[in-house]
């Protein structure tokens, strides 16, 4: 099993449960219609599957994430919201679903976190009705940018970075989309790209909360230590300055991310 560089402490399924189809896929929305049966892969807390689930309703909805650890926040949501949808634990790599499932296939911030990425493409491929789509979406984390420089963010980013790198994962994936499909067989695609900003006073407080949580009680940080990367005191200063640019009043900071529909054949 790949290892989640993130985990699911709950200072990271803060900045999941944000997540909507509007603010992180919207890229795939105007594909989306009623009757479309739909599988979303990577699902987490559910926030964008109940989100497409009640878009393509009465079409056939399918969380999956690779653990059960959030799938009952998951099924709490979708049952408060009186959403109609499935989720279950589930291997990217090797879908207990026959071919030719499904209309449309997501997956959010996944390939970054995978040894191979390619084969996860394929295999989202093979579910995937012809003339279906898959939608993939992915951050490049080489590619964020602040404001005020803060040499303790700097540190972030560059240990975020080693960490997934030594996960085998790839944490600049946004960039790498295309390239993966082709490897994958897959071509008949259209490329963009979108970002996540965060600016005012609450945007700041809301995710400088989360990475300075992430810094000190999650996996990235339990992973940092343990392969040797930082220490508990460095990983302390790292959240200080998260709190440092929440609470700067000029505080910016920008996300790129790539993305990717391909049409299956």
């Amino acid at each position: 099993m790949d290892t989640y560089t993130h985990g699911h402490a709950d200072a990271v399924l803060q900045s999941h449960r944000w997540r909507t189809v509007e603010n992180s896929a919207g890229y795939l929305l105007p594909h989306l219609r009623a009757g479309l049966d739909v599988l979303d892969v990577g699902c987490g807390p559910g926030t964008i599957t109940v989100d497409l689930a009640r878009r393509v309703a009465p079409g056939r909805v399918l969380g999956l994430d690779v653990v059960e650890a959030p799938l009952g926040e998951a099924r709490d949501l979708a049952a408060r919201e009186e959403v109609v949808v499935e989720f279950a634990v589930g291997d990217t790599y090797a879908l207990d679903l026959p071919d030719d499932s499904f209309d449309v296939v997501h997956a959010h911030q996944v390939l970054q976190h995978l040894t191979d990425p390619v084969a996860a493409l394929r295999e989202m491929a093979r579910v995937c009705r012809p003339g279906g789509l898959l939608a993939v979406r992915d951050v490049d984390y080489a590619a964020t940018t602040w404001f005020p420089d803060d040499e303790g963010l700097t540190r972030w980013l560059d240990l975020y970075r080693a960490v997934a790198r030594r996960n085998d994962a790839e944490p600049d994936a946004g960039r790498r989309l295309r390239a993966w499909a082709h490897a994958a067989g897959l071509r008949d695609h259209t490329a963009s790209a979108s970002t996540y900003c965060y600016a005012s006073d609450a945007e700041r407080r809301w995710w400088g909360d989360s990475w300075a949580g992430r810094a000190t009680a999650s996996s990235f940080a339990e992973q940092a230590v343990s392969y040797g990367l930082a220490t508990a005191d460095e990983l302390a200063g790292v959240a200080a300055a998260w709190q440092r640019w929440a609470a700067a009043d000029d505080g910016w900071l920008g996300m790129l991310h790539g993305e990717l529909l391909v049409r299956v054949g």
